[in-house]
């Protein structure tokens, strides 16, 4: 049984690399060199010097180009500031949204807890959805909430007008 044949680049392929790493990806350079992937990779493995080649490619372009984002970025160029400082100095954009009741005060809440059995029966049985206008509005929310618990409890003690349909 025979092995695989040895790949081999030519000097001229292994000085390409480097100019390729500059806009190709691995995978792109293997194609234009007419190799697998794979066998770019086992070849840099092999030779060092194809390995630096790339690596020098590939910085050479990162290089170039945070350069021209930092002129940018100095001559106020504010997309390229906010670049560089979201990915260089840590920067981040945070949305804090904060919510507050009528008037400004605090939100109403209601903790189901300590509803009734039947009370979340209703609820989850309930055949309307509050409108927007009413959600926007924790007061009447509330109301609603609270008319819902009154009838649940006159029905536990049996004492709720007869349901219409």
């Amino acid at each position: 049984m025979m092995g695989r044949s040895s790949i081999s680049l030519t000097p001229e392929q292994v000085a390409e690399v480097e100019t390729l790493a500059a806009v190709l990806t691995s995978e792109q350079i293997a194609d234009y060199l007419g190799i697998g992937r794979r066998t770019f990779y086992d070849l840099m493995a092999r030779d060092e010097t194809i390995a630096a080649r790339y690596k020098r490619g590939r910085a050479k372009a990162i290089g170039a180009i945070a350069q021209s984002l930092i002129t940018k970025a100095r001559s106020g160029n504010l997309a390229a500031m906010i670049f560089f400082l979201k990915t260089q100095a840590g920067w981040r954009e945070t949305a804090q949204v904060e919510l507050t009741g009528g008037q400004g005060g605090p939100l109403q809440t209601l903790d189901v807890t300590e509803l009734s059995t039947t009370t979340l029966e209703a609820l989850a049985n309930a055949r309307w959805l509050p409108n927007t206008d009413a959600l926007n509005d924790a007061a009447q929310f509330m109301e609603k909430m609270a008319k819902l618990q009154i009838l649940s409890d006159q029905r536990e003690m049996g004492h709720a007008p007869a349901e219409r349909d």
